[in-house]
């Protein structure tokens, strides 16, 4: 209600409201672009409201990725775009903001990208949505809302070793399927989740939209709080109400869960690693806005040093953001990476769109820490993508088939 004039709002109720964050890339924006021109508007309604980050088809991979970028490049200078982020600054957009602490807690944030839901890891609400709906906001900062119904996920017990964010969210996508939490908003709660650090935290919220979810929220807590100070700005804390209303409640003690992977061709399509590991692999990814934080190449680096990959089997490291691609660097991550036969990209999306540096082509088998595994998802439609965490990624590399951690360490 901060964000609209209503006093009131019920789920499936349709509202206009004022964002704090407009966002596009390079893919996305150039449409809204586009559109916000030929409605004959000269000012967008506030230049430091808004973020344009070329990240999907760069380092730009043919001429209409170039063209695009140079429209992103073009609009910035001419509207004065604070948030526009040039190669070398640039990184993977749901990791760079949060990064840069441009999004923060209590925010209203839309984005021309259906994973801008990963920001309710730091207790905002944010939504993907079209581009035309992101030219709108360019001319006059507000956008149309359906407010949506609540689901809770409670995780209790310990996680075990290996484990982290995203093991849980394939975990639950496994569980109440692709369309499970259709047009809600995911909560994820409970003790588990409470001692998560915010780079787990951002993967569940990441893959909220892999449940058909609109958004996924974490409560912020001391833990959100270390990572957004010293804030830019104010910002504000919003929890649930202590009587709050959910559609539904599930309650999972999560003690005994093995690491988790999703397989062909759905992110439901989860099963344990144990159980997987006659599936041989051409290629493992790890990276993308999923998983191409610090701790996940820690974790891989851990893993692959001293090591080598399998031989035919090809590893692409893609650090989320530049800051990332330094610190990793500078503490010899990079060169882990690099020793064990693997190669360590500039921060792109990438193949997790199959869209370059790693596309597949008919019949190949690939492993990823990335969020979807559609047919046809990194190239061609024949052939094949599991998706997991970084350790299971790092130690299915080493064997050349899908294994657990616990097989190489």
């Amino acid at each position: 209600m901060a964000h609209t004039a209503k006093k009131d709002l019920k789920p499936e109720e349709f509202i206009e409201a004022d964002v704090d964050l407009a966002l596009g890339n390079d893919i996305t924006a150039p449409l809204a672009i586009l559109e916000f021109k030929k409605s004959g508007f000269k000012k967008v309604f506030n230049k430091n409201k808004i973020a344009l980050v070329p990240d999907h088809f760069t380092p730009a991979k043919d001429l209409k990725s170039a063209n695009n970028c140079k429209i992103l490049a073009e609009f910035s200078k001419e509207q004065e775009i604070k948030n526009y982020f040039e190669i070398g600054r640039m990184g993977i957009e749901h990791v760079l903001l949060p990064e840069q602490k441009i999004v923060l807690p209590g925010d209203l944030v839309i984005g021309a990208d259906s994973h801008t839901c990963t920001y309710g890891a730091i207790g905002s609400y944010a939504v993907g949505v079209g581009s035309t709906d992101l030219a709108r906001a360019f001319i006059d900062g507000k956008c149309w809302f359906k407010v949506p119904h609540s689901v809770k996920f409670i995780y209790k017990g310990k996680l075990g070793k290996w484990l982290g964010g995203k093991d849980l969210i394939l975990f639950t996508i496994g569980r109440i399927g692709v369309d499970g939490a259709l047009h809600k908003a995911m909560e994820f709660s409970g003790p588990v989740v409470d001692r998560l650090d915010m780079d787990s935290r951002f993967a569940m919220s990441n893959m909220a939209i892999e449940a058909g979810a609109r958004t996924g929220i974490v409560a912020p807590d001391e833990v959100t709080l270390r990572y957004v100070r010293p804030a830019p700005r104010k910002f504000k804390l919003y929890h649930s109400d202590k009587n709050a209303v959910y559609e539904k409640v599930y309650e999972w003690d999560i003690t005994k869960l093995e690491p988790q992977v999703a397989c062909p061709h759905l992110p439901s399509n989860v099963r344990a690693v144990g159980e997987l590991k006659e599936i041989k692999l051409d290629q493992v990814v790890i990276g993308s806005c999923t998983n191409g934080r610090i701790s996940d190449l820690r974790v891989a680096a851990k893993i692959l040093k001293g090591g080598k990959i399998k031989s035919g089997l090809r590893l692409i490291v893609i650090p989320g953001t530049q800051k990332i691609y330094l610190q990793a660097v500078k503490e010899g991550l990079a060169e882990t990476f690099i020793n064990a036969g693997g190669v360590f990209f500039t921060p792109t999306c990438g193949p997790c769109l199959g869209g370059h540096t790693g596309v597949l082509t008919e019949g190949e088998v690939a492993l990823a820490t990335t969020n979807r595994n559609f047919i046809g998802r990194m190239g061609s439609p024949k052939s094949f993508v599991y998706l997991s965490g970084p350790a299971v990624a790092a130690a299915s590399a080493i064997r050349g088939r899908i294994t657990h951690p616990d097989c190489i360490m």
